[in-house]
């Protein structure tokens, strides 16, 4: 994994992070409590400044109540690929969008999530 793959997983994670905590209606004060890290921390975590370690990222998960898949970005299509299972293949437009999603920063993220929800009205 080179410094670009790393990069797009921070970031990735923190997208993440951040659209697990809003859905859980908590703050960044209260997950990073209840995690057992300081908020600055967290909010370093969710701006996709830095990654947690495995047993921050399991409390994480479990204070979220998100899996540890959503998290680091594995879809239901890339963990049947890890685990050797085969499946139909994404048409090339979605394969594409997937990649380019891995990509964007939390604020882009949450921009196309809301115009996607729009979309999908």
């Amino acid at each position: 994994m080179d410094e670009d793959d790393i990069g797009r997983l921070k970031r990735l994670l923190g997208g993440a992070l951040l659209l697990a905590r809003e859905n859980s209606g908590l703050t960044q004060v209260e997950v990073a409590s209840r995690v057992g890290i300081a908020s600055a921390v967290y909010g370093r975590l969710e701006r996709g400044q830095m990654l947690p370690s495995v047993p921050t990222l399991y409390r994480l998960c479990m204070t979220l109540k998100v899996s540890s898949d959503v998290l680091l970005g594995l879809d239901a299509a890339e963990r049947e690929a890890l685990a050797g299972s085969p499946l139909p293949e994404a048409p090339p437009e979605l394969r594409r969008l997937a990649s380019l999603v891995r990509t964007l920063s939390p604020a882009a993220l949450r921009t196309l999530m809301a115009v996607a929800a729009a979309v999908g009205r």
